[in-house]
């Protein structure tokens, strides 16, 4: 860090994860991503998020649960993975806080319990988060019309809102799901990153970590847009590296010979 501290100017290491959050890159499509699942958790309703790996889904999760106040909001956040229902009731009931223990039924009353007891006694909304949800089981993305039903469907109680990658939607359409997928009130999608806003994307995390200069010349910033086609992951895993090597060789530019030999130290 010392490197590139005294050759750019930052004040912290930049293209990292921690960002605060003013601090994320402002841009339409995911403000109408991130406003539509709020309006819909607002009304009581649950949603899905769909993008591909790296258009910034994780960062529309983490400034949704930042939006929504603690004194209204109960946000539970689970990253699934491919369990049958028992243990994906079992991940859920430990995210709540919960003795994961019993069979599939008394899970699903004791998580009804739990929800429901958040709304009335605690006056609280509960939100789940399910992300990864690509990776589901079509039997286990079924059971949440179960646990989502109160009083023989007729009250809102529990939000939930569905994150993954396109396999998501896909599964979403299969007729078995269809009751699952007509509870979303809304679906958000998010793309990855255009040539121009990959730049403007380059320019916003260069500011944010403190350097009155941004480094990268146009030959750099083509280099990395052509390399990740607009990639979040990708972009800030590339565009340190590039900054490292042009820090090796003591260049106060990157060019796109440095972001070529960064590519080459990457999977």
């Amino acid at each position: 860090m010392q490197d590139l501290q005294a050759l750019f100017g930052f004040h912290k290491t930049p293209f990292t994860r921690e960002l605060a959050e003013n601090e994320y890159f402002p841009l339409p499509h995911i403000d109408e991503a991130q406003g539509g699942l709020l309006k819909a958790l607002e009304e009581r309703m649950s949603a899905a998020l769909v993008a591909p790996a790296g258009a910034g889904k994780t960062t529309v999760l983490r400034m949704l649960r930042a939006r929504l106040p603690e004194a209204r909001y109960r946000v539970r956040y689970v990253k699934v993975t491919s369990l049958g229902n028992r243990d994906m009731c079992r991940e859920i009931s430990a995210a709540c806080g919960m003795n994961p223990a019993g069979n599939y039924p008394a899970l699903v009353r004791a998580l009804q319990d739990h929800f429901e007891n958040s709304l009335e006694t605690d006056g609280l909304r509960p939100v789940l988060i399910l992300d990864e949800a690509h990776d589901l089981r079509p039997e286990t993305l079924a059971m949440l019309r179960i646990l989502t039903n109160f009083d023989m469907d007729s009250r809102l109680v529990l939000s939930v809102v569905l994150a993954g990658q396109h396999a998501l939607a896909k599964m979403l359409k299969r007729d078995e799901l269809q009751s699952v997928a007509g509870r979303m009130a809304h679906f958000a999608v998010l793309r990855l990153l255009s040539r121009d806003e990959t730049k403007k994307y380059l320019q916003h995390r260069i500011a944010v970590a403190g350097a009155a200069n941004f480094p990268f010349d146009k030959g750099a910033c083509e280099s990395i847009y052509e390399l990740t086609r607009g990639n979040l992951r990708a972009i800030d895993a590339l565009a340190l590296k590039a900054l490292w090597k042009a820090a090796a060789e003591q260049d106060t530019v990157v060019a796109s010979a440095h972001v070529a030999a960064a590519r080459k130290e990457l999977i």
